[in-house]
């Protein structure tokens, strides 16, 4: 018996997550967290019933999961809500730790196509937050929950290159309120390159026939981190970019896979 619970994390009605839980042994805790990060590359259109499947996937197989909605461009978010959503509503789970007997010492991200993107960004907030520093432009500073890895799942995670290949019509500028060149701190601050080297884990999934996101922005991230204390890994699954979240695919399986070893 699955059990589900929506907290708000502010006042946005898009502020909010839902907390999907397997049955528990009395005086048990849930061995680990995992934060479900939807994509659709940041666009409003597209919202947390993208990621319930994989949250309610991994509820069914014995783990806790919060599935993340956030702000996003069109609807109050892009820079720098989105991002502070993000940080606000991972930070979230302090507050349900203790009720839902939730080990916060294993919150690991499962994140698809711009999902992965945040993911992969808030796993780097400390650095981001030192980038940040001083500038009138950065995020406000936040010391929360932290994440002890990362499943990417064909996630946008080199906006530089994204924003150069004019991915999706413009998503990145769209995100970030216009192009590098006229925000090149937005730039710098939103980029997962950025914040290397991390020291967490970071699982690149990509689908071999993506066409939405091409391999490159999992394959430029894991060349990047190579100098990291825990060097990114990339993954090739089969499929194409929405196979990742199809729960019966191969693709998914194999993102379910990698969480599990994460959360061990």
């Amino acid at each position: 018996m699955i059990q589900r619970h929506r907290y708000p994390y502010g006042e946005d009605p898009s502020q909010w997550g839902e907390l999907f839980l397997p049955d528990l042994p009395v005086g048990a805790r849930h061995q680990g967290v995992v934060v479900v990060i939807h994509g659709g590359y940041w666009r409003a259109q597209y919202g947390a019933e993208l990621g319930e499947p994989l949250a309610r996937d991994l509820a069914e197989h014995g783990i806790a999961a919060w599935n993340l909605e956030y702000r996003r461009a069109g609807n109050g978010g892009g820079w720098p809500g989105t991002f502070d959503d993000i940080l606000a509503g991972i930070d979230q789970l302090a507050a349900l730790a203790d009720p839902h007997a939730l080990d916060l010492g294993k919150v690991v991200a499962l994140g698809h196509s711009a999902g992965g993107h945040l993911a992969v960004w808030a796993a780097g907030r400390d650095r981001v937050a030192e980038l940040g520093t001083g500038n009138a432009d950065s995020l406000p500073g936040r010391r929360g929950v932290r994440l002890a890895g990362v499943v990417s799942q064909s996630g946008v995670l080199d906006l530089a290159g994204a924003e150069r290949l004019n991915l999706s019509n413009g998503a990145v500028a769209n995100l970030l309120g216009g192009p590098s060149s006229e925000f090149p701190a937005r730039y710098r601050l939103a980029s997962p390159m950025a914040a290397l080297p991390l020291d967490v884990p970071v699982y690149a999934v990509h689908a071999d026939a993506d066409h939405d996101v091409p391999p490159e922005m999992s394959t430029g991230y894991v060349d990047a981190a190579r100098g990291s204390t825990v060097p990114a890994r990339f993954v090739s699954v089969p499929g194409d970019h929405f196979a990742l979240i199809d729960i019966t695919a191969p693709a998914y399986l194999a993102c379910r896979q990698l969480v599990c070893e994460l959360l061990r």
